[in-house]
């Protein structure tokens, strides 16, 4: 299996978007509408996220924890509800979004992997 470094090598990594993500704030029901926002920490309707101190968007992977599968991700956004600290995604090359624990990703930081 190739080790994070040399796959982070071998992607394009894109330039950070410079909207379209969730910083500082719990995410909204317009951010998740609009794409900009993976899940909504709600507890009896109201919002229930409390932001994790973490540089987003950035870089990362997300490792599958039952394949060990890794895919390059940028974080747009990351968020905590007690024990539970989770964070949103967008994967490279597409569209798709995604939700994991911040245990399933290793950060890359800000600046291109290379």
């Amino acid at each position: 299996m190739a080790s994070t470094t040399a796959l982070a090598d071998a992607i394009t990594w894109p330039d950070l978007p410079k909207t379209c993500f969730v910083s500082g704030r719990s995410a909204t029901s317009a951010d998740l509408d609009t794409g900009c926002a993976a899940f909504l920490i709600n507890v009896k309707g109201q919002a229930a996220g409390t932001p994790i101190k973490l540089d987003i968007p950035q870089y990362a992977m997300h490792i599958d924890e039952a394949t060990g599968k890794e895919t390059p991700v940028i974080l747009i956004q990351a968020e905590e509800n007690g024990e539970v600290k989770a964070v949103g995604y967008r994967e490279l090359g597409s569209d798709q979004l995604g939700a994991a624990l911040l245990r399933e990703v290793r950060l890359l930081g800000t600046q291109k992997p290379i």
